[in-house]
């Protein structure tokens, strides 16, 4: 099992869920045999008027995750993470510490096949 990126409200495991993808305010990506992660501040992103889910979805590639637990994914970011491989849980909701206990537990594993917002969702 490869990397899980969390998008996020802040940077530790107390912090919750943050539902947008392109404009999170933090990806914690983690190491699930360790649950080592780190933490990246995602605010290169926040005030783009366009473009801020393909811009995150870059990162999320360049930092060698193979699942991205969210609350919404759209579709250009969708699109740029299914190309390169990387498989999406959407509808996550509580706090990260919480949302990685699901998932390690097989709670969280129903990926989703398309995205389940519009474009430019804030």
């Amino acid at each position: 099992m490869g990397k899980i990126a969390i998008t996020s409200t802040g940077p530790d495991l107390t912090s919750d869920v943050d539902p947008r993808f392109g404009r999170a305010a933090f990806f914690l990506i983690f190491n699930p045999k360790t649950m080592d992660f780190d933490a990246i501040e995602n605010s290169q992103n926040l005030s783009l008027p366009q473009g801020a889910g393909i811009q995150a979805g870059k990162i999320i590639i360049e930092n060698n995750v193979d699942i991205l637990i969210t609350g919404n994914c759209g579709p250009k970011a969708f699109n740029v993470l299914q190309k390169a491989g990387i498989r999406v849980i959407v509808h996550a909701t509580g706090a990260v510490k919480d949302v990685i206990h699901q998932y390690k537990n097989g709670e969280l594993n129903d990926f989703t096949e398309t995205p389940n917002v519009e474009g430019h969702w804030t």
